[in-house]
């Protein structure tokens, strides 16, 4: 089967949502997260329904649309994938879209610029956008989120914001957490669909919930994946072979997800694949964790918090994409080489 780009804004020229939009499910955004989190919300949906729903994906980079819907069609056979061009064409699709973008920017483009959601939300039916749900995974600031939601709230249709924790692993796994923000209809709303893609989902409170909970949780992840690398190196050089010191580390009180999961150290724990025996591809790119921690420098400074773990875990992170560009979209655990160059040179 090949899979076809349809002109959805032709078929819906008249204003009335085709019969399927109901059975419908738009997906914008196929980067790291997005595509394996496509991937297993259209694979179980397929199995659920006993392929009664439609699928549409949306990317800014057609190629990368038109990729993931060939490899989908091979694996599920007779399985319809739509390309659409827009997000507007997307909403007009499907009564449910889901975006997972990079940052705030994205989200404001996607949403309320020309050819976006809000625009196409106006020129549907009004039972049409009552019957709407969006759903937001990207991670942004608390407050652009809670206006965009607003706006989506006045037009008749619902959002949340469902930001993630689990990282690629956790996409590729559909093991996610998803930490919700917004009305309990809403989230009640969702959820069926959230849980096709996450292990665990997670309300938080009203909207913009959701994403304070994840940037205090990267919060904690950044400064972490620092501490694990100043750790390892430590170890090293008072003679501790890798392994042991993870197993130590992984078996005692400084367990965590960055020292278990994401060791920075190639050979430490061999029952995963950490990004550090990639070359640190593949992973969390360190610029979102630099975002990531900017966004809780920020909204800590607004909210008057004293945050002096995380604004030097900030400045770290800034300063290992400074020394090696490159770095920027590796795996933020590459902290650990550049800390282990950093040693090595006359500072």
């Amino acid at each position: 089967m090949r899979p076809t780009a349809r002109r959805l804004v032709q078929v819906l020229s008249s204003l009335t949502p085709p019969t399927t939009r109901p059975h419908s499910v738009s997906f914008i955004g196929l980067g790291r997260m997005g595509s394996p989190m496509a991937y297993n919300l259209f694979s179980k949906a397929v199995a659920e329904t006993k392929g009664g729903t439609r699928f549409v994906v949306c990317d800014a980079r057609t190629a990368v649309s038109e990729a993931f819907a060939s490899n989908f069609a091979k694996e599920f056979p007779g399985t319809q994938i739509d390309l659409v061009n827009s997000p507007e064409e997307a909403l007009f699709a499907s009564q449910t879209v889901i975006t997972m973008l990079p940052s705030t920017p994205h989200v404001r483009n996607v949403y309320a610029e020309a050819g976006g959601i809000l625009p196409a939300l106006l020129k549907i039916p009004r039972e049409a956008a009552h019957a709407t749900l969006c759903i937001d995974s990207t991670t942004l600031d608390v407050e652009t989120a809670r206006v965009v939601a607003a706006s989506v709230g006045k037009l008749g249709a619902r959002m949340v914001d469902a930001p993630v924790s689990g990282g690629v692993p956790g996409a590729q796994a559909g093991t996610l957490s998803f930490l919700v923000g917004g009305t309990k209809t809403a989230y009640d709303l969702a959820k069926p669909t959230l849980e096709w893609m996450g292990k665990n989902i997670i309300y938080c409170g009203a909207s913009g919930a959701g994403l304070a909970a994840k940037i205090c949780n990267n919060l904690v992840l950044g400064v972490q994946q620092i501490v694990v690398s100043e750790a390892m190196l430590l170890g090293q050089k008072l003679g501790l072979e890798p392994q042991v010191l993870a197993s130590v580390i992984n078996s005692s009180t400084g367990a965590c997800w960055a020292s278990s999961t994401n060791n920075p150290v190639p050979g430490t724990v061999p029952d995963k694949s950490p990004p550090c025996e990639r070359d640190y591809e593949g992973g969390f790119a360190t610029r979102l964790m630099l975002k990531d921690m900017g966004l809780a420098i920020d909204i800590a400074e607004a909210t008057k918090t004293p945050l002096p773990l995380g604004s030097a875990a900030g400045e770290i992170y800034s300063e290992v994409i400074e020394d090696d560009p490159d770095t920027a979209e590796k795996d933020f655990s590459a902290v650990y080489r550049y800390l282990r160059l950093l040693k090595n040179k006359d500072v």
